[in-house]
């Protein structure tokens, strides 16, 4: 006889570049025994965290265990791909113990939590948590946390004017969802940053919330997962800007894919990817590099204009050694022709 008890599942969110995919990756490696499965979304056509992620497969969680949805946003898509992939990942044997569900940075978790009412899935599966992300440094200086003060006081002065960015309402909206928030790359922050973000995201949040600090992603699985939260049970308690909305729209955001051979430089790769963040102010740059002579691919992630890149795998056989980045920014920052000609050299 199959378990009638609801299967948990906890949703990951979070800024662009916050972390999400290395969080759920040191999940994935200690699992403590539970059966994994994964739904990754990504914002634009080309995969590149699902492939991160079956790197780091198990027997507890097999890379049939990771399912990739790439063709829209996953709050958007409800009906058409998140659904049946949610029923998929049920009708597995074994079935999985937890899902782990990873939104693209740009997503709403509240219209996600929604579609777990559907007649479909809601005797089978709850929202044990949600789990939202933010880099601790970009809090700290403000980027995607509007100071509510100046904000009123712009308001005031002219009252026609929405002062709040998009960034600054899909952060919000990430926040008022969460049962914990995680401060990322605290290392990189440095204590005093790590502070003001959290008091920032404290002053945020709608209810209080615990903020913990972490580092890689690094954490112990016992503290986010088996929070019971029911969280589609809550919504009244995770308001939105969106709220009395049936749908959203991505159109404040440009995603591009640039295509090159191999390279020769790494190190001029990623300048140009900075030079590219800085003046033309984008978001996020992800994707791979072939660089010739190498038979690894290189990974390249870039969050503004800090950029990482590490070799992440061999090239198969089967597959084209090329370099493929996706550009995300808000919408009129970058063309195709901006980003060729930025990143040609």
């Amino acid at each position: 006889m199959r378990d009638l008890s609801k299967v948990p599942v906890t949703v990951v969110t979070g800024f662009l570049g916050a972390g999400k995919t290395t969080l759920i990756s040191h999940l994935i490696r200690h699992a403590g025994g539970r059966r994994l499965a994964v739904v990754v979304n990504e914002f634009g056509t080309l995969g590149i965290d699902g492939a991160i992620l079956e790197q780091c497969a198990i027997p507890d969680c097999p890379a049939e265990n990771i399912v990739e949805l790439a063709n829209g946003c996953i709050c958007c898509t409800v009906a058409d791909d998140f659904i049946p992939t949610i029923e998929r990942l049920l009708a597995l044997d074994p079935r999985p113990d937890h899902i782990l569900i990873e939104t693209s940075g740009l997503a709403l978790p509240k219209p996600l939590l929604k579609a777990f009412d559907w007649p479909a899935i809601r005797s089978r599966v709850t929202v044990d948590g949600v789990i939202a992300l933010a880099d601790a440094e970009a809090v700290a200086a403000g980027r995607f946390a509007p100071d509510p003060a100046a904000v009123a006081a712009q308001r005031a002065a002219d009252a026609e004017v929405d002062h709040d960015t998009p960034l600054a309402e899909v952060f919000e909206d990430q926040l008022a969802c969460a049962d914990v928030v995680l401060l990322t790359k605290a290392d990189l922050a440095g204590a005093d940053a790590v502070a003001t973000a959290r008091a920032i995201v404290l002053a945020e949040a709608p209810r209080p919330v615990p903020v913990v600090a972490l580092v890689d992603g690094a954490i112990d699985p016992g503290v986010i997962l088996g929070l019971g939260a029911a969280a589609e049970d809550d919504l009244a308690a995770r308001p939105s800007h969106h709220d009395g909305f049936d749908d959203h729209e991505h159109d404040d955001f440009d995603s591009l894919v640039h295509e090159l051979g191999e390279i020769d430089d790494p190190a001029a790769l990623s300048a140009s990817v900075a030079a590219l963040a800085r003046d033309r102010d984008v978001l996020r740059v992800k994707g791979y590099a072939a660089v010739r002579g190498k038979p690894m691919r290189l990974l390249v992630q870039a969050v503004g204009a800090r950029v990482r890149t590490s070799y992440d795998r061999p090239w198969r056989a089967d597959e084209p050694r090329r370099t493929r980045l996706v550009v995300i920014a808000e919408r009129g920052r970058v063309d195709a022709a901006t980003v060729g000609a930025a990143l040609a050299g």
